[in-house]
């Protein structure tokens, strides 16, 4: 008897058990309807992937949870050129190259980069909200993926050396200086006489600390943000290139959102892109002071001699030639004339 009621009482105990315990796949929050991975090379810090924390979480509520956006920082999911190709093919569904970066499949992409185009934000951010940036995302579209039409501020690209500060583009000649997969970064700094190799950005700290680079060139934010004042000395403060990001999504998996899903998400995003420049702004008010209290030596080189120096090249007229004379014509309605 005493078996008896023991087996018994377990009986009870067993349909007292809350139903949400005793059915494992019922869950308190219910499985969202996609769950789509972002790529990027920042550290979380940099304002881009804090606005773009705000944007997946401003997602997830407004499409009742049905699209919830997973951010990989820090080149998780590979290099710049392999995440391009995976957002590509679908294998991840959201990315922000540098035009530099998407140059390989969108020749046009990197017009924003020529040396020396932009003189002040004034001008970028007219050229890349009007015609430019407009002409840019059709011909993005045209490559399968899809553009966000608010572009992601990098920021102005600033040199930085190992040995001795850059002041005239003599002191370029021969150094090693690290750029991105870009042709255009490789042919500006060719024409200023400097040695320029490319290099996933994921590699530039061990190369700059182990003196196989002497010199990079980045925006300001990301000089701090990547901790790069560790192994460069100087920074210069040339404002050569000016370079943002463009917030792309996979063709393949951004038609697979409902209409109403697509709609909220690039508007989040375009707002949070406007706002991610904003905060760029301010730290580019900051950020200076942090880096020399870190011990770098800032200087503001004249940039007189260095567009000089590419007027005596074919610089200009090569990229002319290369981007077609409609892009050049889009740029020069903001940058004026070229060359």
């Amino acid at each position: 008897m005493a078996n008896i009621s023991r087996r018994n009482l377990l009986k009870s105990a067993a349909l007292a058990v809350p139903a949400t315990l005793a059915m494992p796949h019922i869950r308190a929050e219910a499985k969202s309807k996609f769950v789509y991975k972002y790529g990027n090379n920042l550290p979380l810090s940099h304002p881009l992937n804090v606005r773009a924390a705000e944007a997946s979480k401003r997602i997830k509520e407004e499409t009742n949870g049905d699209l919830d956006i997973k951010i990989f920082p820090s080149n998780q999911l590979g290099g710049d050129t392999d995440m391009l190709n995976q957002v590509r093919f679908g294998a991840i569904d959201f990315f922000t190259p540098s035009a530099l970066v998407i140059a390989t499949l969108v020749p046009v992409a990197p017009i924003n980069a020529v040396g020396f185009a932009f003189p002040d934000y004034d001008h970028v951010w007219a050229a890349m909200d009007g015609d430019l940036g407009g002409y840019v995302g059709e011909e993005i579209e045209k490559a399968g993926l899809h553009m966000m039409r608010t572009v992601w501020d990098n920021g102005f690209r600033q040199l930085t050396t190992s040995e001795a500060a850059v002041e005239s583009p003599e002191d370029l000649h021969g150094i090693k200086i690290r750029v991105p997969v870009s042709q255009l970064s490789i042919s500006l700094f060719e024409a200023l006489g400097a040695a320029p190799t490319s290099m996933q950005f994921s590699e530039v700290y061990t190369s700059l600390q182990t003196h196989v680079m002497d010199a990079q060139e980045n925006p300001l934010p990301i000089i701090q943000t990547a901790k790069l004042y560790e192994v460069q000395k100087y920074a210069m403060l040339t404002n050569h290139i000016w370079d943002g990001y463009l917030f792309v999504a996979s063709g393949l998996t951004w038609k697979r959102l409902p209409e109403d899903i697509q709609t909220i998400a690039e508007g989040i995003l375009n707002d949070c892109g406007l706002k991610q420049r904003d905060d760029i702004s301010k730290l580019n008010a900051s950020v200076q002071a942090d880096l020399e209290a870190k011990g770098m030596t800032i200087t503001r080189p004249d940039p007189k001699p260095f567009v000089e120096a590419l007027n005596k090249t074919d610089f200009y007229s090569k990229w002319q030639e290369k981007f077609g004379d409609k892009a050049w014509s889009l740029l020069e309605k903001y940058s004026g004339k070229l060359g």
